[in-house]
């Protein structure tokens, strides 16, 4: 890691929850300085909790937050990037400006600020508990120090891809939306064992584990899928009828429409 990116001073506009959670995991590891981080939410009790529970310096005004910052992190809603990135023009000093919105292209920020050095990430809401998957990707004038600046920053809430903006918003249908589809798929498993005599609570339990731990396998064995499915599946056995079910049941193509729509919808939106 960069040891000069401990004196970054960040500008945070828009306090909400996925906000929070990133600044959390920031915190936590010490990657940045609690007293060089700016807080500004339009609700000023927003910022003030954010300020209070970490020490962060909680400012008035978007122009109040400029003078203090040369690096930004956008977290507002994506209906008011208008007004906020018209008010961030009016004091801009090319500080490089990290956008989670989902939807804002790297273009609309360029169209209202020309040259600006504007990095976007997709995160998703498992950085609530530092579980995070994130992807980042950059305009023309980001630097590399500053695209590791960025992959740094993320990963203290989980982990990071570098991308390219092309390929964001199939990003957005897989991680971005993702945890939505997995916390179903979850419910519905947990659901169809209570159907049959389970009470929902340790079934609930049972299901989530399962998820947590075969992910968790999944990683540290090299994404080798097909090789895990093997060692669960004997020949004639339980599991091998479950994943004959699952096959004749058209669930790849119920998850192809399932991301194919939810990408088409972000491209809507961008």
């Amino acid at each position: 890691m960069n040891t000069n990116f401990n004196k970054t001073k960040l500008g945070v506009i828009g306090c909400g929850k996925m906000a929070a959670a990133i600044l959390g995991g920031i915190i936590k590891n010490n990657f940045l300085n609690n007293e060089n981080i700016f807080v500004y939410d339009k609700n000023p009790e927003a910022s003030s909790a954010l300020s209070k529970e970490y020490g962060f310096i909680k400012v008035n005004t978007i122009s109040q937050l400029l003078n203090e910052v040369d690096t930004l992190l956008l977290a507002v809603k994506p209906f008011v990037v208008n007004d906020v990135l018209g008010e961030i023009k009016q004091n801009y000093k090319n500080q490089l400006i990290m956008s989670i919105l989902a939807g804002v292209k790297i273009e609309k920020y360029l169209s209202i600020l020309n040259s600006a050095k504007i990095i976007r990430i997709m995160p998703n809401t498992p950085a609530l508990v530092n579980e995070g998957m994130s992807a980042v990707c950059a305009s023309p004038q980001v630097s590399k120090e500053q695209i590791d600046f960025a992959y740094s920053f993320m990963a203290n809430c989980g982990k990071v891809i570098i991308t390219t903006e092309n390929k964001i918003d199939i990003i957005t249908a897989l991680s971005g939306s993702g945890p939505a589809y997995y916390f179903r798929i979850i419910d519905l498993m947990a659901k169809s064992a209570q159907k049959l005599g389970l009470d929902y609570n340790e079934a609930i339990l049972l299901s989530v584990q399962t998820a947590l731990g075969s992910a968790k396998m999944i990683l540290e064995n090299d994404f080798n899928i097909n090789q895990l499915i093997k060692n669960v599946t004997t020949p004639g056995g339980c599991t091998e009828v479950g994943n004959k079910v699952l096959e004749e049941s058209q669930i790849e193509q119920i998850l192809d429409k399932t991301i194919l729509d939810t990408t088409n919808k972000a491209i809507e939106l961008g």
